[in-house]
């Protein structure tokens, strides 16, 4: 006979918080990360540097058929959100009070967009620098934030990417990861290592700067997340600064000498 489910409240056995926490990630940025290092591995046994290669981001998927392209952007957002839905679902089944209880709420948005937004200059910034260099050094590829068509719906798409993307990382990543690991006997700084190591894991299509900088970034949100006990301050700040890549990118690739593009 199979052993019951654990009664709403309760947290669920060890064994079955594994197995949790694997499928969430096999469903969203643990697949992310194996696909990222396939890429790598690909573009390290390609012919040329890594520099010479680009890695796209927010691309067209119906070339000269806007409509449905954009029909295509909106649901690639939609359902690229559907493993942090699964994750209020099981917080909520614990009785941990869904993404309440990560810190994903409107209890504090003053709290949330100042701290966010001092954080996305300092790290966004820093960011910026690590990339060039680590491009400039052929350690990593050629990143193209956009490549969407000009239509009207260019750049609203791109913010809700920027979001979406946001959400998505903070909320499993940190957030869920986090939580996860403590219940399941972590040590803190073990904890934030593993949720570091995801985050540079599933950017390391872009290359070894890439790898090195968001494992960085992940050990920063990994522990203001533990200070404050709250994603919504990493959220605003990963938005914030993907925003303005994305759209700094459509507004002077091809206009400035200092920005790589392919």
């Amino acid at each position: 006979m199979p052993p019951s489910p654990s009664p709403p409240g309760e947290v669920p056995r060890p064994a079955v918080l594994r197995t949790e926490l694997l499928l969430v990630l096999a469903l969203s940025l643990g697949a992310s990360a194996v696909s990222s290092v396939i890429s790598f591995v690909g573009a390290l046994t390609r012919p040329g540097g890594l520099s010479d290669q680009a890695a796209q981001l927010n691309s067209s998927q119906a070339p000269g058929r806007p409509w449905l392209d954009l029909a295509w952007q909106l649901f690639g957002i939609a359902t690229a959100l559907v493993p942090v839905a699964l994750v209020a679902h099981l917080l909520t089944r614990e009785g941990a009070g869904g993404l309440r209880r990560l810190g994903f709420d409107r209890r504090r948005p003053g709290f949330d967009l100042g701290l966010g937004a001092a954080v996305a200059a300092a790290i966004g910034a820093c960011g910026i620098g690590l990339y060039l260099a680590a491009q400039a050094s052929g350690f990593n590829l050629t990143v193209e934030p956009e490549s969407l068509p000009e239509v009207w719906w260019k750049y609203p798409v791109l913010v809700l990417s920027a979001v979406q993307n946001a959400v998505l990382e903070e909320v499993i990543v940190v957030g869920y990861v986090l939580r996860r690991l403590h219940q399941l006997g972590w040590g803190p700084w073990g904890a934030v290592a593993a949720s570091a190591v995801l985050r540079g894991s599933y950017h390391l299509y872009q290359g070894i700067g890439g790898f090195v900088g968001n494992l960085a970034m992940g050990l920063i949100f990994g522990l203001l997340y533990r200070r404050w006990g709250r994603v919504g301050p990493l959220v605003v700040a990963h938005a914030l600064i993907d925003i303005v890549a994305f759209i700094g990118y459509a507004l002077l690739a091809g206009k400035v000498d200092w920005l790589p593009t392919p």
